[in-house]
């Protein structure tokens, strides 16, 4: 298992429980790193019945209808399983003490320290600290392990053989200051694309969430490119929020429309504020004891905000799935979480409704017993190398930030990514088509360098991905905004897949569901 979130701890417990060994490697410790080790996880978790109904109708329609009813049928069946299991194991969730049975909150923290338990109880074997680099694929190009560096131990390799991989290594925020997100670079979709696996939905991965402006000066910035170690204010209580513009105009009303009309103002160079003094009192006072709205000088109730790009940490693009168990398109590898396109139950919007959490529980038990099954069909492993990857050279002829600098250049700014249009599609390409052969033919080094060459190189990929896809939808729809094709298309009603690392390509997809995964009982012994 690469990856130590929640996706990738359910794919573990999930495989363990259907009889396979297991290894998880984690970027930082399983358990507390990533964005959902820092704030609260929204569930799409609603029990059977006409409500479970109307919500994957809602969803569909409101995912542009690119979303596959039979997938949220699935994953509504599947999270609602796993919530009652949890509460089994004793989590308890926020508000029940209170006389209020909503399960649809986890706090991440407790959640995923609850998650750890459970592997150690399994008999997963974990390894914090250990970023996978590199896919191992045998002659016939078989998934067949992967290898990384040590973090903790001066940087020395680590290689793992296995009969099957499940990629639960987190989405790509383009490192824009998100809280937890510095663990999300992309580097799973760089290491699928390089054995061949193809990506979906790229174009609707431009998810951008609200911020108070990092010093709370009185006047926000427009459209200001925020800087590591900004934290998103908590996203629950500006959904409750009232917003605003410079002028006092209240915008789009409430919730995820107002939120839509603020990221838009901003884009247009207005400054946003949130009316403090209108969200519920609880989690008026959680902000209030925070250090960016405990700062002196401000107005209390107009918090100054700015947009934080999430890429496709809460967008919608990822690997390519072909089936129920969460298989990729190359063989012996699976995906789980947000390195996965979310297409089939979010559509061409991100999982602002709980469905992100909901896809990580879902998929992450799906993936587990897919690699599990497979794992045993597979009669042997015979010898296996490492995928060729970009960024991965001995020595380094290039600085990292150069390209990073570059990638954020076109893709943190809204003007780049919030709305588009085919002439900045066009120059965004060419500058970062033109800085590929340079990373594939300098970028590297060793130890800490080598990481650092490697993320860069998966932000570089994943950029020129989203960038080729959004300029082949030639429409407006979710999150996929052209001003020069403004309205939706109905032969545009279609999922586009990419890939290629050296060069890019798009096209439509054809949907393969494939078989049902069979169920795992995840009880811990």
């Amino acid at each position: 298992m690469l990856g130590g979130g929640p996706a990738g701890a359910w794919a573990a417990l999930a495989a363990a429980h259907a009889g396979a060994r297991v290894v998880l490697v984690d970027k930082g410790r399983c358990g507390s790193s990533g964005p959902t080790a820092k704030g609260s996880v929204a569930l799409w978790n609603i029990p059977p019945g006409p409500a479970r109904e109307e919500a994957v109708d809602r969803s569909f329609r409101h995912g542009g209808e690119l979303g596959d009813q039979e997938w949220m049928h699935r994953v509504l069946q599947e999270t609602h399983r796993r919530v009652d299991q949890l509460v089994r194991w004793g989590y308890q969730f926020p508000g029940e003490r209170a006389g209020r049975p909503t399960r649809v909150r986890l706090d991440g923290s407790k959640y995923l320290g609850r998650m750890r338990r459970s592997l150690i109880v399994a008999g997963v074997r974990i390894l914090d600290y250990h970023p996978a680099l590199q896919l191992l694929v045998d002659s016939e190009g078989v998934v067949s392990g992967a290898a990384g560096l040590q973090v903790r131990n001066g940087f020395g390799a680590w290689s793992v053989r296995a009969s099957a991989v499940v990629l639960a290594t987190g989405g790509c925020a383009f490192l824009s200051g998100g809280a937890g997100s510095d663990v999300d670079t992309g580097d799973g979709l760089l290491m699928a694309a390089e054995v061949g696996g193809e990506l979906s939905g790229m174009e609707f991965s431009n998810a951008y969430a609200l911020t108070p402006v990092g010093d709370l000066g009185c006047a926000a910035v427009a459209d200001e490119v925020p800087g590591p170690g900004i934290a998103p204010a908590p996203d629950l209580a500006l959904h409750f929020a009232t917003l605003y513009d410079e002028s006092g105009t209240a915008l789009g009303g409430s919730g995820f429309g107002s939120r839509a009309a603020a990221f838009a103002a901003i884009a247009d160079g207005r400054r946003v504020y949130a009316a403090l003094d209108e969200i519920p009192g609880p989690l008026r006072k959680q902000l209030a004891r925070t250090p960016l709205f405990a700062a002196q000088g401000c107005d209390p109730v107009r918090i100054p905000l700015r947009a934080v790009l999430e890429g496709t940490v809460r967008g919608t693009g990822g690997v390519r799935l072909v089936g129920f168990d969460c298989a990729t398109t190359v063989p012996g590898l699976f995906g789980a979480g947000d390195v996965t396109t979310r297409e089939p139950i979010t559509g061409a919007v991100g999982g602002f409704g709980g469905q992100g959490g909901a896809w990580a529980i879902s998929s992450g038990v799906w993936a587990g017993a897919g690699a599990a099954g497979f794992a045993g069909r597979r009669p042997g492993l015979g010898k296996a190398r490492p995928a060729h990857g970009a960024g991965l050279n001995a020595t380094a002829g290039i600085d990292p930030r150069a390209v990073v600098g570059l990638v954020q250049e076109h893709t943190l700014p809204l003007r780049r990514s919030y709305w588009r249009s085919a002439g900045s599609l066009r120059d965004s390409i060419a500058e970062l088509d033109g800085m590929w052969p340079v990373t594939e033919a300098d970028l590297g080094g060793k130890g800490p360098d080598r990481l650092r060459a490697r993320q860069a190189a998966a932000l570089l990929a994943v950029a020129r991905w989203t960038k080729y896809s959004a300029l082949a939808r030639a429409e407006t729809r979710g999150m996929h905004r052209r001003t020069d094709h403004p309205g939706a298309a109905s032969d545009w009603r279609v999922r586009l897949r990419a890939g290629g690392v050296e060069s890019v390509w798009v096209r439509p997809e054809q949907c393969d569901p494939g078989e049902a995964p069979q169920q795992a009982d995840l009880t811990p012994a």
